[in-house]
């Protein structure tokens, strides 16, 4: 609840409990022990509860007034505002008790001066320091708010860019492979390769990327993908997606494993290779959900990375690894008779479809 709280909210709720609290032990420690008449005492408390809770708000506009001053000088006007409230607050404190015994005037003896500006001094002192720890405190947590929120807007722009990072290789081959059917005049091929090229296109610009999508609603757009690859490589490309039916209700991030096939057809493909095949499996196991990627070609040479052949590769795991921190798993290698596999692994998460009708 106090987290909803506005800074300003959260001073007015703690100074009208911090003298409410004030007033309760005046009255239980001081007003009861001296026998004070009722008819002066609950007066008396509530006269000097209201000018101390006046008095602490003149403080802290004073206080906000001299904060932009060199330190010593903020010391020096702390002691003095200090000292000066607390003798003015005596003498209330002391007068409107004279007043309600109906006595015009009598001095304080040196122990009564001693006693009472002693008990002030020490009330006003401890809400000076309650007010500065409070006031370090929200600007603690604000300023961790702002690095809290400032670290999701790099994230989310981070995920964005990731997202959105498109291999232009992929829409230049799709491009010079319709122009080639085109001159052909292989029109019906050529039309089937624009549409689903449009297609993926289309879903990649209007999907949000921070979004996830359904296996069923991946596995759409995957093969998308291949059958706009399989346009280009015909009889040359086989590919197989298989998925378990109790996987397909679950969420995973959208558009990643379009740069993992892309990756493998550009730099696992050999030229001279009859077929080149690509298969991915969908599966569950435990609170996971098991993604595998294989292929019959060359094999991944060496680490990829961002600057090499891997693109697709680092934007998957960098995208993993900010979705699910510390998650999930993403591997990689060669495959013992020919080809490269691909592992990924990330928390089970279901859909809202899924859980209306589970529930």
């Amino acid at each position: 609840m106090l987290q909803t709280l506005s800074r300003q909210q959260l001073f007015w709720l703690c100074q009208m409990g911090g003298w409410v609290v004030y007033a309760l032990l005046t009255e239980l420690m001081i007003k009861i022990p001296s026998q004070e008449p009722w008819q002066v005492a609950l007066p008396h408390l509530l006269l000097d509860s209201c000018f101390g809770f006046g008095l602490t708000l003149l403080l802290r506009a004073w206080y906000r007034r001299i904060s932009v001053q060199q330190t010593r000088l903020k010391v020096l006007w702390h002691l003095l505002v200090i000292l000066v409230g607390c003798l003015v607050w005596t003498q209330w404190k002391w007068l409107t008790l004279q007043w309600l015994y109906g006595q015009v005037w009598q001095q304080m003896t040196w122990f009564d001066f001693g006693t009472w500006n002693s008990a002030s001094l020490t009330i006003l002192l401890t809400w000076t320091a309650l007010y500065y720890a409070s006031k370090a405190t929200f600007e603690t947590m604000e300023q961790r708010q702002k690095a809290a929120e400032a670290m999701d807007l790099a994230k989310e722009a981070q995920l964005k860019m990731l997202r959105y990072q498109l291999n232009p290789h992929f829409m230049f081959n799709s491009i010079n492979a319709i122009c080639t059917l085109i001159l052909k005049q292989d029109n019906l091929h050529a039309v089937s390769m624009l549409e689903k090229l449009c297609e993926l296109l289309r879903y990649s610009l209007y999907t949000d990327p921070l979004a996830k999508v359904t296996v069923a609603e991946e596995i759409r757009i995957l093969q998308t993908y291949f059958a706009v690859e399989q346009c280009r490589f015909r009889d040359k490309l086989a590919v197989t997606v298989d998925a378990a039916d109790d996987v397909r209700h679950l969420l995973m991030p959208s558009l990643l494993l379009q740069p993992l096939a892309e990756n493998a057809l550009k730099h696992g493909m050999l030229h001279m290779q009859p077929q080149y095949s690509v298969s991915v499996s969908f599966s569950r196991e435990n609170h996971y959900l098991l993604i595998a990627m294989l292929d019959n070609g060359c094999g991944f040479t060496h680490r990829p990375d961002t600057g090499s052949t891997g693109i697709g590769l680092h934007n998957c795991e960098e995208r993993l690894a900010l979705i699910y921190p510390g998650q999930s798993l993403f591997e990689f290698g060669n495959r013992p008779e020919q080809g490269a596999w691909i592992h990924i692994r990330i928390p089970i998460e279901p859909s809202d479809a899924a859980l209306q009708e589970a529930g």
